[in-house]
């Protein structure tokens, strides 16, 4: 199956297609800040409306709230924002849904997707990266969804790193360092004030704990802690060799990366063609 001949830094479109409003930011938006300092178009893109994602605010009053908090994340980087609008907690992998994921997918025309595995603890996760596998070569095929224009190419489908074990563990293909644009991405995570600030202290009874709005530089080092606390999976750790393989010497001295792996349902890039994803990053 063909993919798009532009694989090369700025050129590209990467979609971050995630289930929730910040998803992606968590796990995977230090390729995206990289790829927008390259010149590529990034889109990120969430399935849910985010709108069960809290223990005071009604669902309407949240979806709008996570809409806008969704669009001040992207702009820390000059990404582009979008929702599908599904009702969040309430996603199905069904045929109505497929149709819409393949309808989004072909308007942005991406050359790289990128989402999570379908091993997950949240149905909204599973569901998500099971739509994007059920559209993969579904994009090609014209009497699907005929309303939109079928692609000519299937786009490299990228997973990113988790930690999960059941029914297989993650197993990257490629690393890369974001130390240079961790405080875009962590930048990113504080526009989502309702969860980093909010829901996710709430979860996790800490909500006394959070700083006050006019502590900033507090409610950083918070962001930080919340990241921290839910990247418990150190990949610069885990994969040092890797990185020192990638990096050479520099390797050794690297704090922040994330981790990839190509899903075998979209175009499956050859070595070279992988390298040249990541070429300068």
């Amino acid at each position: 199956m063909k993919t798009k001949s532009n694989l090369k830094p700025g050129t590209r479109t990467i979609l971050f297609i995630s289930a929730h409003p910040d998803d992606s930011e968590f796990r995977g938006c230090g390729f995206a800040a990289l790829a927008r300092q390259a010149g590529d178009r990034v889109v990120i893109l969430s399935v849910t409306d985010g709108s069960s994602g809290h223990m005071s605010m009604d669902p309407i009053s949240l979806a709008e709230r996570r809409k806008r908090e969704a669009q001040h994340s992207a702009d820390v980087i000059g990404a582009e924002s979008y929702c599908l609008g599904i009702r969040d907690g309430y996603l199905e992998p069904s045929i109505m849904n497929r149709m819409t994921m393949i309808s989004a997918i072909r308007k942005i025309s991406p050359d790289i997707i990128v989402t999570n595995r379908l091993n997950d603890y949240h149905p909204d996760h599973r569901y998500t990266a099971e739509l994007v596998q059920d559209a993969s070569y579904m994009l090609m095929v014209p009497n699907v969804c005929p309303d939109v224009p079928a692609l000519r190419y299937n786009p490299i489908v990228l997973y990113w790193g988790d930690g999960f074990t059941s029914p297989e563990p993650f197993r990257p293909d490629v690393v890369v360092s974001i130390d240079s644009v961790i405080d875009k991405k962590l930048a990113m995570l504080y526009a989502h004030e309702s969860q980093l600030f909010e829901w996710l202290p709430f979860v996790d009874k800490e909500l006394d704990d959070v700083p006050g709005h006019d502590d900033k530089e507090g409610r950083m080092s918070w962001i930080r802690h919340m990241y921290d606390k839910r990247i418990i999976h150190r990949f610069a750790d885990m994969y040092r060799d890797m990185l020192i393989a990638r990096y050479g010497e520099m390797g050794m001295a690297i704090r922040e990366c994330e981790a990839y792996q190509v899903c075998e349902y979209g175009y499956v890039p050859a070595k070279e063609e992988l390298d040249l994803i990541f070429a300068g990053m």
